[in-house]
């Protein structure tokens, strides 16, 4: 018997018994158990195959510091590649399959390569692989190489859920350090969050129960986390804190079931309280990798957490004063159990597939299982990823935090603790801001390191380096621990150097006949542990990659039967009705014979005030906005620094220091930003506020000859005649109590009105406004019919109109240019030869005969020797004028109106006019109504 479960005890539900499969054969464990804990305690010693050599591997540790248990599992139709099986919850109807076995982890054909292994050591495909070319060989290494196997399924796999937090103090670890500094945190009145990677709170206290406080640890953890909640701290178990970034940001990894959404939290924190324990070191001895060799302490978790005692006839090999700690717990379930001396001469571990005997002294002993500990590492990856330092602690035979940010404090285990009463000292210090004291003096850890052995002893059971490799690796010059890393593989995959580093290190130095604080250490960098490549995923797919916005009056649009389709990122009415160019046409010809009723809500409106407001707007635009009166409205263009557009918009003055920029929808965010980098560049930030309040007010435009009669009919007590109210002007009103601001602007060349209401208010508004205007022919608009009317009037929609090199002189605005005396954005690359050159691209119109169809949008304008010089932006049939339109970039497109020119496109070749872009009311007749 190897291993086998207890009658009772543990955290499992023994009521609840789980089926799965493992390399085709059925099991069966408990609801609680780990993957690897479930096949512990069904008698499973071979769960893997080492990565090179593919020696048979067992289970070595208790949690994620274990390097062997890896799997693909299935479940449900949904395969996972590389699965951790210490860290794993086990559920109902899992399929696993051994990593880097075939046909199985027990019998591997390639296990043979192990025989030849004289002949592959560290870096021996640096050399062997050389000649004749390495890219004959290079198809079949790749083919070998990796752990898991990535399956056709993994589509199902589903996306990860990202969200983002903040908090005052996190404590990483619920042990007894992390829940005695989150709760003594907590009652200061810190908004504090703990998070733990396991499912049940206590670390330590739950692989090796004992009191605290007089009380059984079971019940002294209830009691802490009761405390914790009651002062209004916040618990996630099953969360990793796996990586550490710039300016407290903390990615935490909270698990889920198999076929679940897993979480990635972004959480801002202000200081950190680093409680992650420490771990065995696996003491180096003669084929110390054979299955049945395992951790101390993960052995003991695994009794003490899912009931599962790893062996009969046990021998732990450890210090003296582990032994004696240790072993009465295994006795207590009917195991022998021996002590045996890491030290002791010859000691070799014998077995093929499994532990059976252990030689040493001159002795050969009988065992099942072999628990081991060389002392423990600390977990300090996290204080490493801020950048924090390492001390050698000579006593304890381990690296400790050294010099590090004062943002976050390592105690407990952690920082090298070993005893109870230090570690809840240490957890109470830290939450009162206080670093924990010296440690105080032990007995030296033996010296366990890695020695000259007949048998291969291994450093890195994952990757299968020895001693020997390390050897190698000095001898031939790679004496950088970063060197001897990559040359061997040490410490590389999901180890990251959690059970190889220091016995590495120790192999290096010695090899070095350096101390191994001057060998230093590898860097160690984020994941902390592997996680789930989802969580790395950016919005890649459906409306996450750019989340669709949505208008209040969606509903009001979809119960008149509007197609939606996205406009500038937000969810639009292209038209209304069944019949696309049936309704689009109507659209038109009711726009310009009554008036259309459009929601315009997605326009940006940004609000920019203060002191020095009318300045910083002035230099932001490319047009003069210092002579704006109060209630007035100005179109101008935004440009970046080299003079190109970014875009163009109205400026609205509401007061003295007041003012909303408008832009177009799909680039609020984008205006903002750059609104925002400008204010903070040569700016007192203290006299200029921005804030997008695009959200807040929802618009309703209702434009056309009628739009004044239904506007009226509204009641919103502004005066609406054109002299008191003319373009390009602003007054505040109110509908039915509510504030509301009216704009005279148009993007359509008629009479209308820009209503912006709180969205709340909206729907009534736009219900009432449709209510008024159907008795006068009016109806809704949408996006694909105000394309054409405002084609009609030669209106540009940037980056359709324009490209990245447009200026605003391409498009007839030139008098800035020439006449603005103060700086502003863009304004030197205005002045340079290319951008005073005459024969740039400029927007100009192109005419076609009525009975032609139209010019396709990409259409190369082509000169006499065939070379592109132009080309279409926008194209659309006119029902207001009966014939084609079109616009287009053509370089020095205005030295040639009324000239024909010659277009190309998909092989086929068309003529067309050049023309004034604005082929509708070009006079303003209609718009200044």
């Amino acid at each position: 018997m190897t291993s086998r479960r207890i009658a009772t005890g543990g955290l499992i539900d023994r009521s609840k018994p789980l089926d799965f499969t493992f390399d085709g054969k059925a099991y069966s464990g408990f609801a609680g158990d780990t993957l690897a804990s479930a096949l512990l305690g069904a008698g499973v010693r071979v769960v893997g195959r080492s990565f090179k050599y593919h020696r048979p591997r067992g289970v070595w540790g208790g949690w994620s510091d274990d390097p062997n248990a890896i799997f693909d599992v299935k479940l449900n139709g949904v395969t996972k590649p590389n699965v951790q099986g210490a860290t794993t919850l086990l559920e109902d109807g899992m399929v696993l399959r051994s990593v880097n076995a075939f046909p199985s982890a027990n019998f591997d054909i390639k296990a043979g390569l192990d025989l030849f292994s004289r002949f592959l050591p560290a870096g021996f495909y640096y050399k062997m692989f050389m000649w004749p070319d390495w890219h004959l060989f290079e198809p079949s290494i790749r083919k070998m190489a990796g752990m898991g196997r990535v399956g056709t399924d993994m589509a199902a796999d589903p996306d990860s859920l990202q969200l983002h937090d903040h908090c005052d103090v996190l404590v990483v670890g619920a042990g007894p350090s992390g829940l005695a500094a989150a709760r003594a945190a907590a009652e200061t009145g810190e908004d504090v969050l703990l998070v733990d990677d396991h499912p049940e709170l206590g670390g330590s206290l739950r692989d090796d129960p004992t009191e605290m406080d007089g009380l059984p640890s079971a019940e002294w953890i209830a009691i802490q986390k009761q405390a914790i909640v009651a002062a209004g701290g916040q618990i996630m178990s099953q969360t990793t804190a796996f990586g550490i970034y710039d300016h407290g940001l903390v990615s935490l990894h909270e698990a889920a079931a198999f076929n679940d959404h897993p979480k990635l939290h972004r959480l801002r924190v202000k200081r950190i309280i680093l409680a992650t324990g420490a771990l065995d070191r696996p003491v180096a001895f003669g084929n110390n990798d054979r299955p049945g060799i395992m951790s101390l302490r993960g052995a003991t978790s695994y009794l003490n957490r899912y009931g599962v005692l790893v062996g009969d006839d046990i021998s732990i090999v450890a210090s003296e004063e582990d032994a004696d700690h240790f072993a009465p717990a295994l006795t207590a379930q009917g195991a022998k159990v021996r002590h045996i001396d890491p030290l002791s001469n010859g000691l070799r571990a014998i077995g093929r597939k499994s532990l059976t005997a252990l030689a040493y002294d001159g002795n050969r002993l009988s065992t099942d299982a072999a628990l081991c500990a060389a002392g423990q590492t600390p977990h300090i990856h996290l204080w490493c990823h801020v950048g924090g330092k390492l001390d050698w602690d000579q006593q304890r035979a381990c690296f400790v935090p050294g010099s590090g940010p004062d943002t976050m404090i390592v105690i407990g285990a952690a920082r090298g603790a070993s005893d109870l009463e230090t570690c809840v000292a240490d957890g109470v210090a830290a939450a009162n801001r206080q670093r924990p004291p010296a440690l105080p003096q032990i007995s030296a850890i033996p010296n366990n390191w890695p020695r000259k052995s007949k048998n291969r002893q291994w450093i890195d059971f994952q990757s299968d380096v020895t001693l020997k490799d390390v050897e190698l690796a000095a001898r031939e010059n790679f004496a950088s621990v970063e060197h001897l890393k990559r040359y061997t593989t040490l410490g590389m995959s999901t180890d990251q150097g959690k059970t190889s580093n220091i016995n590495g290190l120790a192999a290096l130095a010695n090899q070095l006949d350096k101390p191994i604080p001057e060998v230093g250490t590898t860097k160690f960098r984020p994941p902390y542990v592997p996680v789930p490549l989802q969580l790395y995923h950016g919005a890649r797919s459906t409306t996450q990659i750019a989340p669709l916005k949505r208008s209040a009056l969606e509903p009001q649009s979809r119960a008149l039967n509007a197609a939606m389709a996205e406009y500038g990122g937000w969810l639009r009415p292209a038209w209304y009705g069944d019949d696309m160019a049936d309704c689009i046409r109507t659209e038109c010809l009711r726009a310009r014979a009554a008036a259309g009723i459009m929601d315009a809500s997605s326009l940006g409106k940004i609000e920019v005030m203060g002191p020095d407001a009318t300045d910083f707007l002035n230099f932001v635009y490319y047009n003069t906005m210092r002579t704006l009166k109060v209630g007035g409205v100005r179109y101008g263009f935004m440009l970046t620094e080299r003079g190109a557009i970014y875009d163009d918009g109205v400026l609205s003055r509401l007061g003295e220091n007041h003012y909303v920029v408008s832009s177009s929808s799909s680039h609020v965010e984008g205006v903002t930003a750059l609104l925002e980098a400008w204010r903070q560049d040569g700016n007192d930030p203290d006299r200029i506020f921005i804030h997008d309040v695009t959200q807040h007010w929802a618009t309703v435009t209702i434009t056309g000859p009628k739009s004044r009669e239904i506007v009226v009919g509204l009641n919103l007590g502004i005066e609406l005649d054109a002299e008191a109210f003319p373009h390009m002007t602003i007054r505040e009103g109110s509908y039915s109590g509510h504030a509301v601001r009216v704009a005279r602007v148009s993007f359509t060349g008629d009479l209308s009105f820009e209503i912006s209401i709180a969205r709340a208010r909206a729907p009534a508004l736009w219900d009432e406004a449709m209510q008024i205007g159907e008795p006068l022919g009016a109806g809704p608009l949408g996006m694909e019919a105000l394309a054409i009317l405002r084609a009609e009037k030669g209106f540009i929609v940037i980056g359709k109109d324009t490209d990245g090199d447009s200026i605003p002189p391409d498009l007839g605005f030139t008098a800035p240019r020439d006449k603005k005396t103060s700086a502003y954005v863009g304004d030197r690359g205005l002045k340079t030869d290319n951008a005073m050159g005459q024969n740039r691209q400029q927007l100009i119109g192109l005419t076609v005969p009525d009975d032609a169809p139209l010019l396709p949008v990409g259409a190369h304008v082509i000169d006499e020797q065939d070379r592109s010089i132009g080309f279409v932006t926008s194209s659309y049939e006119s029902p207001n004028l009966g014939r084609p339109i079109a616009m287009a970039l053509l370089r020095g497109g205005r030295s040639l109106h009324d000239q024909e020119v010659k277009l190309h496109h998909l092989g086929k070749t068309r003529r067309a006019t050049v023309t004034d872009p604005c082929v509708f009311d070009p006079k303003g007749d209609r718009l200044n109504a």
